[in-house]
């Protein structure tokens, strides 16, 4: 018995559409089979009036250089290029689900979110290198993939410095203090995105912008070396933030580096009260046993 295999939609170059996706974005996603590498891709087509004529090559540019980017936790872009007037951008199929999903609307193991944290800084830190500010990192833009690492989107990465589509100029969420009054961002705006992000995966609430109280206010597991970090990645003023990516980064593997020395992931019980748990315990137990024997003594005399 043979099974018919259901065609693509379209076809543009060499790939076959096979399914349209979610665009969580300007223009059209497709789920897509690139026939010459024999690999699944995602092929997104952007408005022809995505970018208009005086900014065209420039941005075809830009989204070019991204193929160049190699991030484990960027994903990947594998070709730019046009059909019928339209720009396309080819980049890797992933698995997984987004970090909204993951944290579920509450907070995530201490640990676990450090380690997120960690990826995307060190994601943004090559971005900057070459140049690149993403500017729309949040828990939905955030991909975990399906053995738990976080991937950034690169399209937003090629999408700044102007190059917007519009009505697309709209505020997201986790944007900076500056973006938000209307000022330029820069790499700092996105090192106070990751610290919104993570200060959400750590309390379940976003920080405010004039200003954000300790995570650990809210999550008792977060320990004051964390508060530090966190508190500063989301300084509203952008000086008195972390002046890179990489630096945030570094600053997180440190506060991890502590909590392995003293075996704690951040989640666990207060080892002083888990003490006082045990001691109260042994007492009521030598209590009941005590009940007990009197009881048996006071049968035997009768």
């Amino acid at each position: 018995m043979t099974t018919s295999v259901p065609g693509p939609i379209a076809v543009i170059s060499h790939y076959n559409l096979l399914e349209r996706l979610d665009p969580a974005g300007p223009g059209d996603l497709y789920r897509a089979r690139d026939t010459k590498k024999g690999r699944t891709v995602v092929v997104r087509v952007l408005p022809k009036d995505y970018v208009d004529d005086a900014q065209r090559d420039a941005f075809i540019e830009r989204a070019r250089g991204l193929v160049e980017l190699s991030h484990p936790n960027v994903t990947t872009v594998f070709e730019v290029g046009e059909h019928e007037g339209r720009i396309l951008i080819v980049f890797e199929f992933l698995k997984g689900q987004s970090l909204r999903h993951e944290m579920g609307g509450r907070p995530l193991n201490v640990r676990r979110a450090m380690d997120l944290a960690i990826q995307m800084a060190d994601a943004l830190a090559d971005a900057h290198a070459v140049g690149y500010v993403h500017g729309g990192l949040s828990p939905d833009s955030v991909v975990i993939t399906a053995k738990g690492h976080a991937k950034i989107p690169a399209f937003a990465l090629a999408s700044r410095d102007g190059f917007a589509a519009p009505g697309d100029a709209t505020l997201h969420d986790y944007d900076s203090p500056e973006e938000a009054r209307g000022l330029p961002s820069d790499e700092r705006s996105d090192i106070y995105s990751v610290g919104a992000v993570l200060f959400e995966m750590l309390t379940g609430r976003r920080p405010l912008h004039r200003g954000a109280a300790a995570p650990s206010a809210n999550n008792r597991h977060v320990p004051p070396e964390l508060d530090d970090v966190v508190l500063k990645a989301v300084a509203p003023n952008p000086d008195t933030r972390y002046q890179s990516a990489a630096t945030l980064a570094a600053e997180l593997r440190s506060v991890g580096a502590i909590l392995d020395v003293r075996g704690s992931v951040g989640d666990e019980e207060d080892h002083g009260e888990h003490a006082r748990r045990s001691v109260a315990g042994v007492v009521i137990l030598a209590i009941v046993m005590l009940l007990v024997i009197a009881a048996i003594v006071w049968w035997f005399l009768r």
